[in-house]
């Protein structure tokens, strides 16, 4: 049977108004077009509730209990990469047939969705104690102090590397046009490795580290580079370096040499890039290097080099 059209509030009020003069129900139907059980309806309604707009419907009753949302909820808290499949298993368990969906649906009502995990350093207790005593000794540091200080880092770029989506103007079945795809190779087609520094000034030197680095190699770039780069962004005296806990930069000759250099050091808590704002810095670069597409190793070096020395130095302040 087909659903009848809903009746405007306009024509509810119609009736009420006509029912209150004294009408009757098949007078009032016959003078707005509207059958009289309907009328009836309508006037029932008024006399109970006082009003005629829609009430409130139940709807159909949960498949889930209270107690099972509390089941599933007290399981997601505990172990939040429990998955649906698991939470409709325990359900079952428990006598209750649900599907995904349903589930997705109650733990929404709950304000829990399902999202992608953020992939973060492992986190040993010495590592959160050193983390939390570098917060506590910095807490107080002014903008200025960070300003000063020279942030550096080492970083693999893929060919072809980039993973994320891009979206493309296209016409139907012009999907394999060479316009409209993104190419690919097996093993991301190759890498170079990178070093590079930059304050909130702007960036500094970018190199290429064409052979594997050690204590030796590491210490000529900062000389050829780290200590022209502060006099080309133009340091204030007494300006820090940062580096991390790499044994090429934790090696006894290299903190000589920073030491003969009157080179101040941040102390550095281990496995903690993302304290690191040369990390946002890097992908800045690889997302503008992906853009223009290199197709060799020859010309992503060279595209690098371009897109870094592209990148404003309002971009290097706001990360600092």
């Amino acid at each position: 049977m087909a659903k009848t059209k809903e009746l405007s509030k306009d024509t509810r009020k119609s009736i009420v108004d006509l029912h209150q003069t004294g009408k009757s129900e098949s007078t009032i139907g016959k003078q707005l077009g509207v059958k009289k059980s309907t009328v009836g309806a309508i006037i029932r309604k008024w006399k109970t509730y006082k009003t005629t707009d829609n009430l409130p419907r139940s709807g159909a009753p949960r498949k889930i209990s209270s107690r099972g949302v509390t089941m599933i909820m007290r399981t997601v808290s505990k172990d939040p990469r429990t998955t649906w499949g698991d939470l409709v298993n325990d359900l079952q368990r428990a006598g209750t047939k649900v599907t995904k969906v349903t589930i997705s649906n109650t733990l929404q009502r709950q304000g829990i969705k399902s999202r992608s995990a953020r992939r973060v350093p492992l986190l040993k207790p010495v590592h959160v104690q050193a983390r939390l005593k570098f917060a506590r000794e910095h807490m107080d540091d002014t903008a200025e102090d960070w300003e000063n200080v020279m942030w550096s880092d080492e970083t693999k770029v893929e060919l072809f590397g980039i993973n994320s989506t891009r979206r493309v103007w296209r016409t139907k079945n012009t999907e394999l046009h060479p316009k409209n795809t993104i190419p690919t190779v097996k093993h991301g087609g190759g890498n170079i490795m990178l070093w590079g520094c930059f304050s909130a000034k702007g960036t500094g030197r970018l190199i290429r580290v064409k052979d594997r680095m050690n204590g030796a190699m590491y210490r000529e770039i900062l000389s050829q580079n780290l200590l022209p780069s502060v006099r080309t962004l133009k340091m204030k005296r007494g300006w820090v370096f940062q580096h991390d806990n790499d044994p090429k930069h934790t090696a006894r000759a290299t903190k000589e040499w920073l030491r003969k250099k009157h080179l101040k050091v941040l102390e550095w808590p281990s496995q903690s890039p993302d304290l690191n704002p040369i990390e946002n810095l890097w992908r800045e670069l690889k997302v503008r290097v992906a853009r223009r597409q290199p197709q060799n190793i020859t010309a992503l070096e060279k595209i690098c080099m371009e897109e870094w020395a592209k990148i404003p130095a309002t971009v290097c302040a706001n990360l600092v």
